[in-house]
């Protein structure tokens, strides 16, 4: 499927003379799903890994032309709080994990990344528009910027989802809050977990449900 559907409709579809510097390109991409990342930050990386100069104008073209081709999609990141975009850096994730785990052999199988993948898949396939969240809070006279895995729109109805491993001690269960609790308005936060759990609240009012719980019951999220 890469090489002959995907990757071959791309270098047809827009001339692509430097066939490697693609396949490099998605390389990297499938080793850092749910990461956050820019064209320039990617091209520092050829220059450091590989010694090869990559603009990072051709990286933004070939990350967009793996969009286009549904490889791939875009999150950009929203601050909540300031209710605006925020243009650099963006999250990538595949349209299909499987594709992403045979780009690389099945090496890297990073449970936490692939949850947050298949998530965010999932809040696709229901309709939601879903952005990267930040909330940005000052502590001891400092900014700090702290992340929503997931801001779900559609229509008039908005969730916060974070996707956590688990939630296996207090500290854990307080971290993974930490951003959720600090929006400060009234839309319904939810920690989603790997763990086929029975669903329940923090006492900050937070939905605590299990990833079957969530992928399986379409009605999972007004729970």
């Amino acid at each position: 499927l890469f090489k002959e559907t995907y990757i071959k409709d791309i270098v047809n579809r827009h001339d692509i003379k430097n066939t490697e510097v693609l396949e490099d390109v998605l390389n990297i991409i499938s080793s850092s799903v749910g990461s956050l990342t820019n064209p320039n930050k990617l091209s520092n990386s050829f220059k450091s890994m590989k010694n090869l100069v990559v603009s990072p104008n051709t990286i933004k073209q070939y990350l967009d032309y793996c969009v286009d081709s549904f490889l791939i999609e875009k999150a950009y990141r929203y601050d909540v709080k300031g209710k605006k975009y925020l243009d650099t850096p963006l999250k990538y994730y595949y349209t299909d994990i499987g594709l992403r785990n045979v780009r690389l052999g099945f090496r890297q199988q990073e449970e936490n990344h692939l949850m947050e993948n298949i998530i965010y898949n999932e809040l696709l396939i229901r309709g939601y528009n879903v952005d990267v969240g930040v909330v940005e809070v000052r502590e001891e006279g400092k900014r700090k910027q702290l992340e929503v895995d997931f801001v779900c729109n559609l229509g008039n109805k908005r969730y916060y989802i974070q996707s956590a491993l688990n939630l296996d001690t207090k500290e854990k269960t307080i971290q993974e809050s930490r951003s959720l609790n600090n929006i400060g308005d009234s839309f319904k936060k939810i920690i989603v977990v790997k763990d086929n759990i029975k669903l329940w609240r923090t006492d900050d009012g937070i939905v605590i449900m299990g990833i079957q719980e969530f992928l399986l019951n379409k009605d999972s999220l007004d729970l």
